[in-house]
């Protein structure tokens, strides 16, 4: 996702609160922009969160993409 992806994100919204609205195009590549951007979130906290190890109060870490691998199989 591009800073110009959000850009266009940002245009449409502001389009479709107008009287003229969107047009069947716009709302199809507004759907399409906006579920690219979610995927995007999604994949970015996936990432910090596979990556995130918790030390233990007696000293031994865990990691929680390990632990979440045992406990659900993904």
């Amino acid at each position: 996702m591009t800073e110009k992806d959000i850009q266009r994100i940002n245009e449409l919204y502001k389009k479709s609160k107008t009287p003229e609205g969107l047009t069947t195009e716009e709302r199809r590549e507004q759907a399409a922009l906006r579920s690219a951007f979610l995927e995007s979130v999604r994949n970015n906290l996936k990432g910090q969160l596979d990556t995130i190890k918790i030390q233990q109060p007696d000293g031994t870490i865990v990691d929680l993409k390990k632990k979440h691998q045992e406990k659900y199989g993904n």
